[in-house]
This record gives structure tokens, C-alpha cells and sequence, in this order.
């Protein structure tokens, strides 16, 4: 998975996960960048009792605990050289070795690597083994920055709404307060969109959601009459910037995005911009 800091890798992988067959197993996340280098082999492969200063007991690493799950490891790009010839071995022979241990513990795991660095740079500066890139690139999935799919703003707010405080946004928002959020730029990320809706419920207290509540940037105030007409608002805004960058060309257009021709064709006769 690569992507910019905060568009939801993490989120993404644990999609990925509830729609596997792996689902009932565990999903265990592990932040490459946020493990000293010297603990790293201890947190992902486990430890034998004494196998160094401070062992006490037996320890499995996350790798076993991942077992017939899925395994995160996100920021790989972060992982040491040394490290990165260690996970290369688990990769090849899907089996790991606790630190201070002999036998050999095979694992049974999906892995799924995030990062938001040019990993094919870093490989090229000698950064990252060439060899473990391509073991790792199976599956390669870009995820985009919010400012570049803003017509996911609706849902992923909706999202926010139903997870934080098990309503529906159109319940809770008011329509201004809606309207001014979906129309904003969203230059920065996903986590932003979310603190920005906790924020928000967290000053509004229980109630609705007002424009004031909203800490976001002042900007110029969309003001649609309903709730409709801020959706209508936000996909004509979505439409004309596809058509204009595709100088007209509604096939290009569609496919930019994420509907069929005859799906934006509709679109425009009901929003009124045949003309475009």
C-alpha cells in the first residue's frame, strides 16, 4: 500500500483483512518506525526466557501471533538493512526463530506493507534491499490523497458520524455545517477530515452541528437551501472540474470518476449541465 501520511493505509489493510478468508484470524499492526532497532527482531519474531538482559518469561513476537491472520507492517521503508535480510528469511521460508531460540516456528500469514516513501528510489540509493521490494510488490496499491477523491468526503463523513456517535450525518449536521464541509478544499488527509468531525461534536455538545462548530479554515460558505442540493452542489463542482480537465471528453471524464458514461450522462441532464 503506498500513499501520503494519514490517507488510511491503515484502514485499508484492515479492509483488506475483514474481506479475506483470513477474517476470523487476528490482524496484528506493527509500526516499522516506531520500534528501536535493537528491540525489533524481540517484537516481531518473540523471545526465549533468557535469551538476554530482562527476558523473564517466553514471548511470542507478532509474527506468531499472527498467525493464519494477517500482518501489517506499516512504514516498512523505516525497517533497517539488517532487519529487512531477517524479514526476508520469514518471507522465504515461512517460519521465524525467537531470539535466543533454535527451533523453527512456521508461520501461516497474509503480509500486507505500507509505506508512504519511493521505495523504488530508496532501492536505487541503496536504502532499501532490491530483493525484499520485489517480494513485497505482489499486489501494489496506491492510495490517493483526499484532495484528489473529494466526492468520498459524503461517506467517509457519514462513516465518522455513525462510528463516533452512532447516528447518521445528515442527523446530526446541519445543513450548513454539511455543506461547508464537503465543499472545502481538503488539501490534507483523512485523519484530518476525522478530527475535524470530532472537534466538531465535541463543541456542538449533543447538539446539532453548526457552521461555527466547524474547525476548519475560514473559506467562502457553500449555501444550498437542503440537504440535496449540497450533494447536488458538490457532484456539479465534481463534474465540471472532471470536464474541464478532459476538455469536454465525457468518456475520460467518467473514468476519472469512477462511473460509466451513461452514469454521467445522467448525471448531467438531472444537474443541468448539458451545456458543459
Amino acid at each position: 500500500l503506498e500513499g501520503e501520511t494519514g490517507v488510511g493505509k491503515d484502514v485499508v489493510a484492515h479492509a483488506i483483512h475483514l474481506a479475506s478468508a483470513r477474517r476470523d484470524g487476528p490482524f496484528i499492526p506493527v509500526n516499522c518506525g516506531a520500534i528501536a532497532e535493537s528491540l525489533i527482531d524481540s517484537d516481531l519474531f518473540g523471545h526465549e526466557k533468557g535469551a538476554f538482559t530482562g527476558a523473564l518469561s517466553e514471548k511470542r513476537g507478532r509474527f506468531e501471533r499472527a498467525d493464519k491472520g494477517t500482518i501489517l507492517l506499516d512504514e516498512i521503508g523505516e525497517m533497517p538493512l539488517e532487519a529487512q535480510v531477517r524479514l526476508l528469511r520469514v518471507l522465504q521460508h515461512r517460519e521465524i526463530e525467537r531470539v535466543g531460540g533454535t527451533d523453527r516456528i512456521p508461520v501461516d500469514i497474509r503480509i500486507i506493507a505500507a509505506t508512504n516513501r519511493d521505495l523504488a528510489m530508496m532501492v536505487r540509493d541503496g536504502r532499501f534491499r532490491e530483493d525484499l521490494f520485489y517480494r513485497l510488490r505482489v499486489v501494489e496499491i496506491k492510495l490517493p490523497p483526499l484532495r484528489e477523491r473529494r466526492e468520498d468526503i459524503p461517506q467517509l463523513v457519514e462513516h465518522f458520524c455513525r462510528k463516533i456517535a452512532k447516528t447518521s450525518a445528515q442527523e446530526f449536521f446541519s445543513q450548513d455545517a454539511f455543506a461547508r464541509l464537503i465543499g472545502d478544499d481538503w488539501p490534507g488527509t483523512v485523519r484530518e477530515l476525522k478530527h475535524t468531525v470530532e472537534v466538531a461534536m465535541a463543541r456542538a455538545a449533543g447538539s446539532p452541528i453548526r457552521t461555527e462548530h466547524l474547525p476548519i479554515a475560514d473559506v467562502e460558505p457553500v449555501r444550498p437551501a437542503t440537504w440535496n442540493l449540497a450533494l447536488a452542489e458538490f457532484k456539479r463542482r465534481l463534474i465540471t472540474e472532471a470536464l474541464t480537465r478532459h476538455a469536454g471528453n465525457r468518456s475520460a471524464a467518467a473514468r476519472e470518476l469512477g462511473i460509466s458514461r451513461q452514469a454521467l450522462l445522467y448525471q448531467l441532464k438531472v444537474l443541468k449541465l448539458t451545456d458543459l
